[in-house]
């Protein structure tokens, strides 16, 4: 059994004690990413672009691509499925908007392969930040031979 793991300098990825992403032979898994502050503390972890859930989704999803490709995947390329948690019904449209930006079929070129299956899930009760408007989980697959 062969993994891989990715970290971060994320606050909570040292608070919580879990990887920002691991692969596994060729299936790459992000774990839930939102736009926190790399560069925050653990005791005091800053949310980016608060209030604004188009901005923190494009963050979050470029995070997750950086982890995708740390670990041998091709970026959004590589992306199969996206997972979208929302912490409030009116920041649906914004938070798909942020995820068309990126991920949307209309980038798909001709030999470029950008799409992913997606589900976005409002949530009840927020995330661990209340500034935290939208958390993504990404699943990825990586040649074999990368």
């Amino acid at each position: 059994m062969s993994k891989t793991f990715y970290s971060t300098s994320s606050p909570y990825e040292e608070s919580i004690g879990y990887y920002r992403a691991v692969r596994h032979h060729n299936q790459i898994f992000v774990s839930g990413t939102t736009a926190v502050d790399p560069s925050s503390s653990t005791k005091a972890p800053q949310i980016l672009f608060p209030g604004d859930a188009k901005q923190q989704t494009r963050v979050a999803l470029e995070e997750c691509i950086k982890a995708v490709q740390a670990l041998g995947g091709k970026g959004a390329q590589s992306i199969a499925r996206v997972r979208m948690f929302v912490s409030h019904h009116e920041h649906c449209a914004a938070v798909g908007e942020g995820f068309k930006d990126i991920l949307g079929k209309q980038n798909q070129g001709e030999n470029d392969l950008v799409g992913a299956a997606a589900t976005m899930i409002v949530v009840q009760d927020g995330f661990i930040n209340k500034e935290m408007l939208v958390e993504l989980e990404v699943d990825a697959i990586a040649d074999e031979s990368s």
